[in-house]
């Protein structure tokens, strides 16, 4: 029983993961905490639902989906953050992002209605644990795939000047715009994987990804909102704990999970308000 809800905490972690490096990743190449970030990835999951549901195979739609997802991220930091940055006014970017998250929201319950739909998992054959250890493992391998581009490729290098000081690699000739709408579009493609991942086992519907980015959130806070590696740890650490506390602590029932997250927030941030792993805030230029 303990392992097996040991394997569902880390396969639900793994879609906190996602998410959370999501968020990481938008506020390290920008500054902004995207709150959108959730309702673009559940625009992402309902591209993935129309295309398997029109016939495309399971792992045919996965790239689509990412491939459309990135766009949709680099899209948006172009047309919305990138305006609304250079816009006289006291319309923050983090206020737009707030904006967008409800404009998705109805955009989504317009288009596709508010019906709960069933997302098919990448593994039907599989047991409940074991299904959830082999999309843990699904998301690792995107993620240290992701990792493998950050840390040992040009665009990497120049990606990671851009987040450890935007103001000298202006000075140096990089084109920090240009990183930025990559960074955005670079989350929006983890944050897909997000709703893909935990679609199956919370059933695909507008409000899907609305408890799924407190849980996001809260990972975030816990490995520090700077650093990749301490989402990923984070998002782990959450799903676990959550999973855990709802099975064996009585009084955290199912309508009680939600409260989790917050304590785990509010525990970080008076213990070690930069996380397990965050570091001194970066200046922006």
């Amino acid at each position: 029983m303990f392992f097996q809800q040991l394997a569902e905490g880390l396969g639900a972690g793994a879609g906190y993961a996602a998410l959370a490096l999501a968020l990481v990743l938008a506020y390290r190449f920008t500054g902004i905490v995207n709150f959108a970030q959730g309702e673009l990835a559940l625009l992402a999951t309902y591209v993935a639902w129309q295309l398997v549901d029109s016939g495309l195979p399971y792992w045919a739609a996965l790239p689509v989906t990412v491939a459309v997802a990135f766009t949709a991220g680099m899209l948006t930091e172009r047309v919305l953050i990138r305006r609304v940055e250079s816009a006289p006014g006291p319309i923050s970017p983090v206020v737009a992002t707030i904006g967008l998250y409800v404009l998705v929201n109805a955009l989504a319950a317009l288009v596709w209605s508010s019906a709960l739909r069933a997302f098919p998992s990448p593994f039907p054959d599989a047991p409940a644990g074991l299904a959830a250890l082999a999309a843990a493992g699904l998301a690792g391998l995107v993620l240290g795939a992701l990792a493998l581009v950050v840390r040992h490729t040009g665009l990497g290098l120049v990606m990671r000047a851009v987040a450890a000081d935007p103001r000298t690699a202006r000075l140096s000739g990089i084109r920090v715009g240009q990183v930025a709408a990559l960074g955005w579009g670079a989350a929006s493609a983890v944050g897909a994987l997000s709703g893909v991942l935990l679609a199956p086992s919370l059933f695909l519907e507008p409000a899907m990804m609305t408890g799924v980015l407190v849980y996001a959130f809260a990972a975030a806070v816990l490995g520090g909102f700077d650093s990749a590696p301490g989402a990923v740890a984070g998002g782990l650490i959450v799903g676990v704990t959550e999973t855990l506390c709802g099975t064996y602590l009585a009084f955290v029932g199912a309508d009680l999970k939600i409260a989790v997250p917050l304590v785990l927030i509010v525990a970080v941030l008076l213990l070690r308000p930069r996380g397990l792993f965050g570091t001194a805030p970066v200046e922006r230029a």
